[in-house]
């Protein structure tokens, strides 16, 4: 009974909520202004509770102990991310990646057999995202395996074990037709498990996305997706994240953001392109000049300005 008094009656000190923002900033890349402190100390003491621990300062030393900061911070990481997904989210995306941009790079190897195409999901969370690339590859023509192969990382230790179990429940199904669910999905007591033959083609990483020496450890990718991520992240950090995107990405790759996040003020290194689907950022490639109809038109509307200006 003493404990949870002292459990109660906790209160995150100004020094205290510093030295776990600085913390998880540096860490993770998370942050967390002044006005989530109260969620901050909240998912904190669930921690503190859990562990029967009565004070805030000794709790961060735990974490930032060499020996036990692993296993524990992984478990506060879960404790503080949300992982709310499902599958086919933001879809007319999805469709770009794989009805246009799949097909780009398909018909630019013109037949020749390369290494497939390479795909990192990145922030994968449970793993309806890697798993519905390659579902709609698959259903658009291309052979997971062959043409295709994604990676898929998170940081959360807990997340990434639902992503390699492949079971799913009703809330992940919002925008997926009947027949992708029975073609691809076995159902049992009211659960959803995907099929091994999707389920084969994704490689999953437990990563940090600021951890630079694992990440050095992935290949050039085609492709790369952060969606719904960076939100979370301080803009050092955001620019920190997107260059790290660039190195990954190959020439003429391209890096898929959620459609609440952009790259203004944060990276000149990528074009922005308008699909038929969605708008794309892509790395530049010397060979691969950039077609858009925002930039003719944008370079129309000036050319037309100065003409009446009487700029020469």
């Amino acid at each position: 009974m003493a404990l949870q008094n002292r459990q109660s009656e906790l209160q995150l000190s100004d020094a205290e909520f510093r030295m776990f923002s600085d913390l998880l900033r540096k860490h993770c890349g998370l942050h967390f202004g002044p006005d989530a402190r109260f969620l901050l100390e909240k998912r904190l003491a669930r921690r503190l509770r859990a562990l029967e621990m009565t004070s805030f300062a000794a709790y961060h030393y735990r974490i930032r102990s060499a020996t036990s900061r692993d296993d524990e911070f992984a478990n506060l990481i879960d404790e503080l991310t949300t992982n709310e997904t499902y599958f086919f989210r933001e879809r007319s995306q999805l469709r770009a990646l794989v009805g246009e941009i799949f097909q780009e790079i398909q018909a630019r190897r013109n037949g020749i057999r390369r290494a497939p195409i390479a795909v990192w999901s990145a922030g994968c969370s449970s793993g309806e995202e890697p798993y519905s690339i390659v579902i709609l590859g698959r259903e658009a023509g291309l052979v997971p395996g062959v043409d295709l192969h994604v990676y898929a990382s998170d940081i959360s230790r807990r997340m990434l074990r639902k992503a390699r179990q492949g079971v799913y429940r009703e809330a992940s199904f919002r925008e997926t037709e009947p027949l992708l669910r029975q073609k691809y999905f076995t159902e049992k007591d009211g659960l959803w498990r995907i099929s091994d033959e999707i389920k084969k083609h994704v490689d999953f990483i437990h990563l940090n996305l600021f951890d630079r020496s694992k990440i050095s450890l992935l290949g050039s990718m085609d492709v790369i997706l952060c969606r719904n991520v960076i939100i979370y992240f301080d803009p050092e950090n955001k620019r920190e994240v997107i260059q790290t995107f660039h190195d990954k990405l190959k020439p003429g790759g391209h890096l898929l953001l959620g459609h609440s996040e952009s790259l203004i003020n944060l990276s000149s290194s990528f074009e922005l392109r308008h699909l038929t689907n969605d708008l794309v950022y892509r790395r530049p490639s010397p060979d691969m000049p950039l077609s858009d109809p925002w930039h003719t038109a944008a370079g129309a509307a000036i050319s037309r300005s100065d003409r009446e200006g009487g700029v020469e």
